[in-house]
């Protein structure tokens, strides 16, 4: 009987619960009505009257401990369950690490901001493109060179299905689905088949703006650019126009802002010329708004368009393209501030 009595001690001491479920069989195998416990109880009768003492004793220890052994685990289970409980598992591991905006979100948030100020609306559109919106929409010729593989990526099961080398498409979608006044800003990723390097990559970010209604005219144009460089680079910036060509403007120009590192006085920067080129401009080409259901006898419009990363690095100064896409965090740590 001591025998099986330290050998039920020895089990109880090394039980070990990882649910309630598991407790609670624990407790009806050693202390209910039918478990070993009990069952001991139920022999003691036929113990020697000379070890009745001791056994009785041992019996009474082994109830204790096992009580104490099977409370003890029930408890346990109960804090573990209510810790769960109170543990959030989507959360994030501490110390959470806070993030920044990309530079070109900082910068693409500004343009679209200023020209909100100005009465622009925003639009945006399908980076999977059709010829007619990208090209044919904007007056390019079949011979364009902006149409050749080298310059454009094309969907080889589909050759009129393209990556829009320009968000010129979105004016073109705007355009034929609403009559004038128009006036748009045009965000987003543009594609073009150039090999990556520091001044260069396939891929970029455009701002492109429209504005379409009667009577308007370069003056119009030339004082909005003057407000939104003011605004972008600071009170004091200047610019000058100077004549260009783009397919779907006419007249078409290019816009310098003096350089606001120098002041205008000249610096490597500015190539000691006192001007930095930012963006193209020019009126609406009447063929493009006859192409997209709008009436050039009654309506005219003025278009512009620029490069995010271009106003980026004047604003930063990142001389490396591929600073923007490589996703090194030390590089974004740089405008935490920025945000």
């Amino acid at each position: 009987m001591i025998e099986k009595i330290e050998k039920l001690m020895a089990e109880i001491e090394a039980l070990q619960a990882a649910s309630a479920e598991e407790a609670e069989a624990l407790r009806i195998k050693y202390l209910s009505k039918k478990g070993e416990i009990t069952a001991l109880m139920n022999d003691f009768r036929s113990v020697p009257a000379e070890q009745k003492k001791e056994v009785g004793m041992r019996i009474n220890q082994l109830k204790t401990a096992a009580l104490d052994k099977i409370n003890a685990l029930k408890s346990q289970v109960a804090c573990d369950s209510q810790k769960c409980a109170c543990i959030d598992l989507t959360r994030s591991p501490y110390p959470i690490r806070l993030g920044t905006r990309h530079p070109l979100t900082i910068v693409r948030n500004e343009i679209v901001d200023i020209f909100s100020r100005l009465g622009f609306t925003l639009a945006e559109g399908p980076e999977v493109e059709d010829d007619w919106h990208v090209y044919s929409s904007m007056n390019f010729a079949d011979d364009h060179p902006a149409r050749d593989m080298q310059d454009t990526f094309f969907i080889e099961s589909h050759p009129d299905i393209i990556l829009r080398s320009h968000t010129s498409s979105v004016q073109a979608r705007v355009m034929e689905k609403n009559q004038p006044p128009i006036r748009v800003i045009c965000p987003g990723r543009v594609y073009r088949n150039e090999a990556i390097s520091a001044r260069a990559h396939c891929f970029f970010h455009q701002v492109e703006g429209l504005y379409i209604d009667k009577n308007v005219s370069f003056t119009d144009l030339k004082q909005v650019l003057l407000l939104f460089a003011q605004e972008m680079f600071g009170p004091d910036t200047k610019i000058r126009l100077r004549p260009s060509y783009f397919p779907f403007t006419e007249p078409s120009a290019e816009m310098d802002i003096s350089c606001h590192l120098c002041g205008g006085k000249g610096c490597s920067f500015c190539k000691h010329t006192g001007w930095v080129e930012i963006l193209g401009c020019g009126m609406v080409d009447p063929a493009v708004l006859e192409a997209n259901g709008i009436d050039s006898s009654v309506y005219t419009g003025y278009a512009f368009g620029m490069g995010i990363e271009r106003i980026t690095n004047l604003k930063y100064q990142v001389k490396d393209l591929r600073m923007f896409s490589e996703n090194d965090t030390r590089f974004l740590d740089e405008f935490v501030s920025a945000n």
